[in-house]
């Protein structure tokens, strides 16, 4: 989706997706060191990353609607953390690599033919042995009509997943439901794909 189209998305006065991380990020965030370099990837309006600021880590968030990021900034100084937002288009520019203890997305949802470039731009930037923690929406998800796209070719596949991080260390992986609510436009049950990997040398 265009960035236009976050633009717009995220133009309403209120948090379309709440204020509150997701509840996988919080579930997994103990398994970063103090202080930790991370990224968050298709941020939005910055839930996790200004979490993940009050866990006390350098959190920069990446995302292509400066509205969007324009939110996160709001929501920092809302809670007195510091977080770094850089405007990019994830699908087609990199992102400086071997630079982040940790990588995390969100529900970043990008047409199929983009979205091995999108995972490999996350994993580039971590540093090996750094981590990628990310929650998308299966194509499953179709059915359960709780949020996300409407489109399957925008929706994710577990084997793909599994094929393109093969070779790293595996920490954790579900496919199937979870309850989610996130503020107006994630709210129900669910059907996802949970990734956690340790970036390995290759």
């Amino acid at each position: 989706m265009s960035k236009e189209f976050w633009d717009e998305s995220f133009s309403e006065n209120e948090f379309v997706y709440g204020k509150t991380a997701n509840a996988f990020i919080r579930s997994m965030d103990e398994i970063l060191a103090a202080g930790s370099k991370v990224a968050c990837f298709a941020e939005g309006e910055g839930r996790n990353a200004v979490y993940l600021a009050e866990c006390g880590h350098h959190v920069t968030a990446y995302d292509q609607s400066t509205v969007g990021l324009k939110k996160t900034t709001q929501l920092a100084q809302e809670k007195d953390v510091a977080v770094q937002t850089v405007v990019k288009d994830l699908t087609t520019e990199s992102v400086p690599v071997q630079q982040y203890d940790a990588a995390f997305m969100v529900f970043g949802h990008v047409p199929r033919e983009k979205q091995v470039f999108f995972i490999n731009n996350m994993l580039n930037s971590l540093k090996t042995g750094g981590y990628l923690l990310f929650e998308v929406y299966s194509e499953d998800q179709l059915a359960y009509k709780s949020g996300g796209p409407k489109e399957k070719s925008m929706l994710y596949r577990p084997v793909d997943m599994l094929n393109w991080l093969d070779g790293h260390k595996w920490i954790h992986f579900y496919y199937g439901e979870a309850e989610r609510h996130e503020g107006k436009r994630h709210s129900g049950l669910c059907h996802v794909v949970q990734v956690a990997v340790q970036k390995t040398a290759r």
